[in-house]
């Protein structure tokens, strides 16, 4: 009886304190400012990738409907972690009670899930445009599109369901700061009195299986790409293959290779502050740059771009 009053006063104390980004910084200040233009820049960029895709018809195609996911799980990515740790560096806090930490982590989870399996869907897509040109319309009608789109965001929030109670549940007896600028699973884990190494080994193995699905597919539809591309006479079409193929992977490259160290590197590789760095890199950097990515060197977008703004053909040398 005396064990479980112990444990259930350790675990009532309901808030954590996230230590953050700003503490050891010698200009929080500039810091935040920084960070606060970065979120405008993701915000901004994403919200006219968005408007563009579903305002030009010839933007209406299976690839840019996914970019259109992408951004929008870019846009939810930042927005669940950069307004609160930017609050709180304002307002002079740093507490997150526990309802709200089991909230950001459950989201976070789950667009990084979703992230995951739309990624290996848009590496699906290219193969079929390229290796099977004159099915693509076939195998990518509109109703495939609602399944691929629907199951990636289906599994992500099974991953967000799965690991968010159980991480919760843990009693949390020692100390409350979490070396973190988010309620991220392994810097909540750090914190539980009991033996988490059971949990840590099952949750390896399901980032594995997150990780290695998706992998294949990409792996897969790369491997078929490369050898159609290999084939073909035309160089101004292996130009163009190439062109929509290196922007993808460049996104696949940035996001998987965060979530590998973090996920599945041993204990010995991390510290709370190279995982910080990680951390700032896929959830605020990377949502800054795939819109880049997708749109600079993308005619099509440019082009979009130029009849939104209705400007001239000066611009539109600008953009060639």
């Amino acid at each position: 009886m005396e064990n479980i009053n112990w444990l259930a006063n350790h675990t009532g104390r309901s808030d954590f304190i996230l230590v953050g980004l700003f503490n050891k910084s010698k200009h929080p200040a500039l810091l935040c400012l920084v960070i606060f233009v970065v979120f405008l820049m993701a915000l901004s960029g994403n919200t006219i990738l968005i408007l563009l895709i579903h305002s030009d018809s010839h933007l209406h195609t299976p690839m840019y409907f996914f970019i259109s996911q992408l951004s929008l799980m870019d846009m939810m990515y930042i927005s669940v972690t950069v307004p609160k740790m930017l609050m709180d560096q304002v307002m002079g806090m740093n507490k997150i009670s526990a309802t709200e930490c089991g909230i950001q982590m459950f989201l976070y989870v789950t667009l990084a899930g979703s992230e995951f399996f739309l990624l290996a869907s848009m590496a699906y897509d290219r193969y079929v445009a390229i290796c099977h040109p004159l099915r693509y319309p076939i195998l990518m009608n509109h109703q495939v599109l609602l399944i691929l789109a629907s199951g990636c965001w289906f599994l992500g929030s099974v991953d967000g369901f799965l690991f968010t109670p159980i991480t919760m549940t843990f009693p949390f007896c020692r100390s409350r700061e979490i070396h973190h600028f988010f309620c991220e699973v392994p810097a909540v884990l750090k914190l539980s009195c009991s033996d988490t190494s059971i949990y840590e080994v099952f949750m390896y193995l399901c980032c594995v299986l997150m990780l290695l699905i998706p992998v294949t597919v990409i792996s897969g539809s790369y491997y078929f790409i490369l050898i159609t591309i290999h084939r073909m006479n035309s160089a101004e079409g292996q130009k163009k293959a190439f062109a929509t193929c290196s922007s993808h992977m460049t996104v696949v490259i940035l996001f998987y290779g965060a979530a590998i160290y973090t996920y599945m590197l041993p204990n010995s590789y991390h510290t709370p502050e190279k995982d910080m760095m990680v951390s700032v890199f896929y959830t605020i950097l990377t949502p800054v740059l795939n819109p880049l990515i997708y749109s600079l060197r993308n005619k099509d977008v440019m082009g979009a771009l130029k009849k939104m703004l209705n400007v001239g053909p000066g611009f539109q040398e600008t953009i060639k």
